[in-house]
């Protein structure tokens, strides 16, 4: 993934900020000579009701995919997709993330394909995004919203957008090489926040199954797209082995597992060790000793700020999906100094000839693996090598 072609590209949506979307739109030019509402005023009037020409767009389009439809065609028009369009290679890739059940996702996907396979034949590196690989996940619904008064989401609405949409996908989306798609009919309440700073979901495993979609994607190899189409279409959906309300590793299918088992085991002991154990280690143990690490360094920015700050957020992410619905709750994260490799749920720990137990064993491992790091990198990096060599 090269981020340095052109960094952070963020496409702004013109008009937008505290404007309804009648007055987007013009509705009041919308006259014949007499100032009165022409035939335009009246085709728009039957095609948006009242509550839709007064919706603001703050924040999307807030369940209302045929705004999202109108306001989103003029991001083709924007210099920054026209950058992305020159920039974009041969071999170069596109995946689309979206939800199906709401306004933006359900409008800007089927709209950002069209405009895709469309582009505009003046533009330079046209060929290569208009026959490019392109591949989509669409969320169906997975969360519910509690009642409110007055609110422009109404979640009892999700499944019958979802089914509308999924209408008009299977009659029309067939520009994408590849489209996953993932729901939940177990779903947790959430409050009714329609954007902003209160809109605090928490984090759901299937966003994590989501993003295994693109792993696969990256995967493909027999994908093809000629005159700006797919020469296959191609479908998949996501499952697990066991339709649980507890999800743990041994409840995921193989394939799964194979992706994201060991990484987060080994993540996961690695926040444990800073959390648990590493202020009773760090000056006493010969790999802290011989590699130069103490107490000033565990009060270093890089450890105390930007370490810390990635492990508690991992941290919290575990926690989030444990306390979710469906909840995937792999791990004990609760200490247990005297049992530091039960942390697998359903899982017991292969036992290990050494005298050294739980965290001693750990820093025997540690000991170990000090002489193999690269003594050339900086201390930060000899120090994550280090856990990660000894830690496998």
């Amino acid at each position: 993934i090269n981020l340095d072609i052109i960094p952070d590209i963020h496409i702004h949506l013109e008009n937008t900020r505290d404007v309804d979307f009648k007055d987007y739109i013009g509705l009041s030019y919308m006259k014949d000579d007499n100032n009165s509402p022409n035939a335009n005023y009246a085709l728009v009037s039957a095609l948006f009701s009242k509550e839709n020409l007064d919706s603001k767009m703050d924040y999307g389009f807030l369940g209302n995919p045929n705004i999202g439809s109108v306001v989103l065609n003029q991001f083709s028009l924007t210099k920054e997709w026209i950058d992305l369009t020159a920039s974009f290679g041969q071999d170069d890739r596109i995946f689309i993330i979206s939800s199906i059940f709401g306004g933006t996702g359900a409008s800007g996907f089927p709209l950002l394909l069209k405009k895709i396979r469309s582009v505009d034949e003046n533009l330079p590196g046209c060929n290569n995004i208009k026959n490019s690989i392109v591949g989509a996940i669409t969320i169906l619904p997975y969360f519910d919203l509690k009642p409110k008064e007055g609110g422009k989401i109404d979640s009892s609405t999700f499944m019958s957008k979802t089914k509308s949409a999924l209408s008009y996908y299977e009659r029309n989306m067939k520009e994408a090489n590849i489209i996953y798609y993932i729901g939940d009919k177990q779903t947790k309440q959430y409050e009714n926040n329609e954007g902003g700073p209160e809109q605090k979901n928490g984090a759901h495993f299937i966003e994590l199954a989501a993003a295994l979609a693109i792993v696969d994607f990256a995967r493909q190899e027999d994908l093809s797209t000629q005159n700006g189409k797919p020469t296959y279409n191609y479908y998949k959906e996501f499952g697990i082995r066991d339709n649980v309300e507890q999800i743990i590793f041994k409840n995921l299918d193989d394939s799964t597992n194979s992706i994201i088992k060991k990484p987060l085991v080994s993540f996961t002991m690695f926040c444990k060790y800073m959390n648990e154990r590493i202020t009773k280690s760090i000056d006493g143990q010969p790999w802290s000793k011989d590699l130069k690490y103490d107490s000033n360094f565990i009060r270093s920015h890089f450890y105390d700020v930007l370490l810390k700050d990635i492990k508690d957020s991992y941290l919290e992410w575990l926690t989030e999906m444990s306390e979710n619905n469906k909840a995937f709750t792999p791990f004990h994260l609760e200490e247990k100094q005297n049992d530091v490799f039960s942390l697998i749920k359903g899982e017991s720990p292969a036992m290990v000839f050494s005298i050294d137990k739980n965290y001693n064993l750990f820093d025997n491992y540690l000991n170990k693996k000090k002489d193999k790091v690269n003594h050339d990198s900086s201390n930060k990096n000899m120090f994550m090598e280090l856990f990660y060599m000894a830690i496998n």
